[in-house]
């Protein structure tokens, strides 16, 4: 599939049918996800392939999901055959950089410690945009739901405390979804988003 057929077809998709998701299309999709562009080739991106019904289970419990059915809407998370946790580990930037090679890269504040730019978030969106595109070719559907609805994910998963839990991609087949609010803004490419030569209002 071209890449801007791949594009064309991906969108947010928050109910699913109970056809299942094999362990190679997951393999491929998260294989994807570790292609993708890494600062300093630190490859701190990590992944939790779940697809455990108890697991499954808990995470959509700990992202309120009786919340979102009140409102009329499909279940989402615990109708997934499979979720994907998109991680990133800084610790692994941190070695990374300390590396003769890069020493001379001034991505930090030697007195500070902090990041101009914390380069593993830039790193977990590119993955994550990979792993989407990804399911689409594989023939299937994805949604995500940012860490920050999901505040036990990292107990549930038993993710390290140094490694930053991003969010959950859910895959499988699309089912039908029930309407949703006339909000829904259009996608396209406008003057608020894409400039040329200097940033123009």
């Amino acid at each position: 599939m071209e890449l801007l057929d791949l594009l064309s077809r991906r969108r947010m998709v928050r109910a699913y049918t109970d056809a299942p998701v094999t362990a190679a299309q997951l393999a491929r999709i998260t294989s994807a996800g570790s292609r993708a562009p890494s600062a300093g080739a630190a490859q701190g991106q990590r992944f939790v392939i779940v697809t455990s019904p108890e697991v499954i289970s808990a995470l959509a419990d700990a992202a309120n999901e009786e919340h979102y059915t009140a409102r009329g809407y499909p279940a989402w998370l615990s109708s997934a055959p499979a979720h994907i946790a998109v991680c990133v580990d800084p610790t692994a930037y941190a070695e990374r950089y300390r590396r003769d090679d890069k020493k001379t890269s001034a991505v930090a504040d030697e007195a500070t410690g902090e990041w101009a730019v914390p380069y593993w978030w830039v790193d977990a969106g590119a993955s994550l945009m990979a792993i989407l595109l990804a399911a689409v070719d594989e023939g299937l559907a994805s949604g995500f739901l940012g860490a920050h609805a999901i505040p036990d994910a990292k107990r549930i998963l038993s993710i390290p405390d140094e490694v930053e839990f991003v969010g959950l991609v859910t895959v499988g087949h699309p089912a039908p979804e029930a309407p949703r609010p006339p909000t829904r803004r259009g996608v396209g490419v406008s003057d608020a988003i894409v400039h040329h030569d200097v940033w123009t209002t």
